[in-house]
């Protein structure tokens, strides 16, 4: 299948993932993974840096599933596809590459690399936008939210004066 402009532009915006694998046991794993992008118009890639039991159940069961959501609109993606966990080769140097000139990354942390091939995807959207609200509503009510956290923790880490 093939990322549209839309889906590559919300992993690009947000580079934050959640990623779904199988525990051996059969249960889901859920973990957050900051180096997510897109790779090509059918793959995104993520980071290995500190990552032991995604990668221990993706050598076991490649079964994956990637959700991206942007925090203020309150809509994203799901991705289900299938990983391939690679620690040397062509793709694996590429990708190292990329993220070093692209994002700065030091890649000398970097266990391995972790190609998702996305078969399926599918929008996720707030159940919000289903009582007639509008996005611009929603981007300011998740806006006010996240500025009222922000304040508040940054008045709790303020020296006292």
């Amino acid at each position: 299948m093939r990322l549209d402009d839309d889906m590559q532009r919300v992993v690009a915006e947000q580079s934050l993932g959640f990623v779904a694998t199988v525990c051996p046991d059969g249960t889901a794993n859920v973990s957050p993974k900051g180096t997510l992008t897109v790779w090509d118009d059918e793959h995104l890639v993520f980071l290995h840096v500190h990552s032991p039991g995604t990668v221990a159940n993706l050598a076991r069961n490649p079964s994956i599933e990637v959700n991206v959501v942007d925090p203020l609109v309150r809509k994203g993606y799901r991705f289900k596809g299938e990983a391939e966990v690679l620690t040397d080769g062509e793709v694996h140097a590429a990708v190292l590459d990329r993220y070093r000139r692209e994002r700065g990354t030091d890649t000398t942390r970097v266990a391995a690399v972790v190609l998702v091939r996305v078969d399926a995807a599918a929008a996720l959207v707030s159940p919000a936008y289903d009582t007639g609200a509008t996005e611009a509503s929603i981007v300011q009510r998740w806006r006010d939210h996240h500025l009222e956290l922000a304040t508040r923790r940054l008045g709790e880490g303020a020296a006292p004066g």
